[in-house]
């Protein structure tokens, strides 16, 4: 089962998640095999780190909110909250998969918090920018709550375009970069 985990940092907590990262890293290496997407989140303005999105293949509902909760930034309080969803990897790859690599061009991370009928289930027909997409879901599997993704875009706004503007009560854009070692 794919998850979608999106920890949100607490306002100043840049120089706890500095002193932890090298614990923080050490133990995505334990899920290094079940990882499909990670890295951190940034500001409007690229300067200031917001949170880390996960998206990880595991057992069950349980064994996500262990990843998340066990995860040293979240045990050291650098973390104000965390979304956690079931999540459908349409692309069925990884972020290291992806055709235009690790660098260049904007990255964003794209959610779409839904309301109602479902939206987007379908991918969008230009690929060649998605680097992660899929559909948020209840723990059952097949509540749709909405939509993630992972996108190279020339902005913020063309990211968003992404998503079905009036079938999500939020949608929320993040600056976004490759996680992980090199």
């Amino acid at each position: 089962m794919e998850f979608l985990c999106y920890h949100r940092d607490r306002p100043d907590s840049l120089p706890l998640r500095d002193a932890l990262l090298a614990d923080h890293w050490a133990y995505m290496d334990g899920f290094e095999k079940e990882l499909i997407a990670r890295g951190p989140t940034f500001s409007d303005d690229g300067t200031v780190v917001t949170g880390s999105i996960h998206i990880v293949d595991l057992p069950d509902s349980a064994a996500a909110r262990a990843f998340a909760f066990d995860e040293p930034n979240y045990q050291a309080g650098v973390y104000r909250d965390v979304l956690i969803r079931r999540w459908r990897n349409l692309l069925g790859r990884t972020m290291w998969d992806f055709p235009g690599g690790r660098t260049g061009g904007n990255r964003y991370l794209v959610i779409g918090l839904g309301e109602g009928q479902s939206a987007d289930l379908a991918l969008p027909s230009d690929l060649d920018d998605l680097i992660a997409y899929g559909p948020l879901l209840a723990d059952d599997g097949t509540t749709w709550l909405g939509t993630a993704a992972l996108v190279r875009a020339p902005d913020p706004d063309t990211a968003r375009a992404l998503l079905t503007q009036d079938r999500y009560a939020v949608i929320e854009v993040h600056n976004w970069q490759f996680g992980g070692r090199a």
